[in-house]
């Protein structure tokens, strides 16, 4: 959904008119607070936030299925190394 200007409101409008806010943003809109003229925070409901961080959770959850799906196919190929002998040259090299 779009912010639209009606969607922005200053720091000073959301003090004294924060239950209409809630009331809006309860029926699915969402507010951008502002501070001295800068987008400061936004004003959402719980259940979409908690929405949000549940994709959030997906997203990293799908990155590191995929991280294993290559590390596995590297495997598959043949691409690995003894890890004590990889430690070993990472030694030599700092030394």
């Amino acid at each position: 959904m779009p912010i639209r200007t009606q969607d922005i409101v200053s720091l000073t409008t959301a003090r004294s008119q924060l239950s209409e806010l809630a009331d809006q943003v309860r029926a699915g809109a969402e507010k951008i607070i502002t501070r001295n003229g800068e987008a400061s925070v936004a004003l959402v409901d719980a259940r979409r936030l908690d929405y949000y961080h549940r994709l959030e959770q997906a997203q990293i959850h799908l990155l590191m299925l995929d991280e294993a799906r290559r590390a596995l196919e590297d495997v598959t190929a043949g691409h690995t190394r003894d890890a004590r002998d990889a430690l070993a040259a990472r030694k030599q090299a700092r030394a």
